[in-house]
């Protein structure tokens, strides 16, 4: 059967439109449409080479690079994006043409031999296919959504592990300088005491003070260990890369001022990814309840030409359309509907978590500036002066060295406790940042250490 004329443009014009394809790099440009104006870095579908990987660990790693490398060099992140070009093929191959089919058959009968040669082509899925395309462009759009949305995640992942990492480092410092105090008193006190100068309370109490700093020294190392691996993880180091790595001594010092709320909630509505995948979704399910609606009649419609000869009668040509009749059930109608009413309530809820938890970050931000400052301005100073006081007082012969050793513990134990609020103020912008752009599970500060007085030291 020989198309005519007339027939080939609209026929070229369906085998061009059939043939279309996603463009690959198309899902992964659209991520780094929603994500690189929060991370300020494009995303790659390859790690870094050994080269690059170990010049940007020359140096102590910040915390914006350190958020860098990780959305270049964290393979589970890399192995999401590679899922978007699986859900790119589907949505490919379900907005194409379908397929044409052809049959043959040859029946004989007696010396009759009859040959039938068909082409059929399902006209349902044509006559829906711009709704079938619509709605998996929607499906896909809610997946870069949702890839965008576990992007922005590993960065506040990844920031958050940072903070806990050089707070962690600077703790067991701090822990080791506590030790040193601790056993140079305990010795002091085992050479009193063998000396008949020191009684043996007195002794046993020295002693605790160093066993509890060499207890907090080991608990100090395993949380550094502990913290350092998961930041190791995040930046998908290895090996000889991960021994490379080298963070800041010290956090950054606290802001002047914390940030004012201003419209707290419509910014989170306004920013956050998984808010606008909802909304997606919402508009994919409407979409689908819409084409089961029209296509609940059509379920199956197909052309079929045919062209049949035989040796004992002429040519047969012809057509045929078959239909099924939806008798026996309502068909996807109900479902889609459903799926439609669950996508509704789910964007709801969506947002409503989502003006929760950008509120309660930044009622938990607010707090944890206002602990970190006080520990700056009032604690840590109190604790240093009480400590030059007491120097003084033993200079002047007017207290012991114990006293003194007592006022260095309550001292370090004041600079611990600002250290902590500092890491948990940092942590708490973190998740602020989180909430205003994704998902988050805000934290309460975690440090409830106050500075110990010396009088308080002393009593112990």
């Amino acid at each position: 059967m020989t198309p005519s004329p007339a027939a080939l443009p609209l026929l070229a014009a369906l085998l061009l439109a059939g043939c279309a394809s996603i463009d690959p790099g198309a899902p992964l440009a659209e991520v780094n449409r929603l994500t690189q104006a929060h991370t300020g870095q494009p995303l790659a579908d390859q790690p870094l080479a050994a080269d690059a990987l170990a010049d940007r660990l020359r140096e102590p790693l910040p915390a914006d690079a350190a958020v860098r490398l990780a959305l270049q060099n964290n393979r589970a992140l890399q192995a999401r994006l590679a899922g978007l070009g699986v859900t790119a093929a589907e949505v490919d191959a379900a907005g194409r043409l379908p397929n044409p089919g052809f049959s043959f058959s040859r029946l004989t009968r007696g010396a009759e031999v009859e040959l039938e040669r068909g082409w059929h082509l399902d006209l349902a899925r044509l006559l829906t296919l711009p709704l079938v395309r619509a709605a998996e462009q929607r499906r896909l759009q809610a997946e870069q959504q949702q890839a965008a949305g576990d992007v922005l995640a590993l960065a506040a992942d990844t920031r958050r592990a940072w903070i806990q990492a050089v707070s962690a480092e600077a703790t067991l410092q701090q822990r080791r300088q506590v030790l040193d105090a601790t056993e140079a008193g305990a010795e002091l006190a085992r050479r009193l005491h063998a000396a008949g100068n020191f009684n043996a309370l007195a002794q046993a109490r020295e002693q605790a003070f160093e066993a509890e700093a060499r207890l907090a020294l080991a608990r100090a190392q395993a949380q550094h260990l502990a913290a350092r691996e998961r930041l190791v993880r995040l930046l998908g180091l290895d090996g000889e890369h991960a021994a490379a790595l080298r963070l800041p001594a010290q956090l950054p010092e606290l802001p002047a001022a914390p940030r004012e709320p201003g419209g707290i909630d419509a910014a989170a509505l306004a920013g956050r990814l998984d808010v606008q995948a909802a909304r997606a979704t919402l508009e994919q399910a409407a979409r689908q309840a819409d084409l089961a609606r029209t296509t609940r009649f059509v379920s199956m419609l197909e052309l079929s030409v045919a062209h049949n000869s035989s040796n004992e009668a002429p040519t047969q040509r012809g057509w045929e359309v078959a239909l099924e009749l939806p008798l026996f059930g309502p068909g996807p109608l109900p479902r889609a509907q459903a799926l439609a009413r669950q996508a509704a309530h789910d964007a709801a809820a969506t947002a409503v978590q989502a003006r929760s938890e950008a509120r309660e970050a930044y009622g938990l931000y607010h707090s944890a500036f206002d602990i970190a400052r006080q520990h700056r301005d009032e604690l840590l100073p109190l604790a240093r002066r009480i400590a030059r006081e007491q120097l003084l007082r033993y200079n002047g012969m007017l207290a012991g060295v114990f006293e003194l050793l007592a006022d260095a513990r309550a001292q370090a134990a004041a600079a611990s406790a600002a250290q902590e609020a500092l890491r948990d103020f940092w942590l708490a912008q973190a998740d602020l940042d989180q909430a205003l752009v994704g998902r988050a599970s805000p934290a309460r500060p975690a440090s409830g250490a106050t500075a110990a007085t010396p009088a308080a030291t002393a009593a112990h």
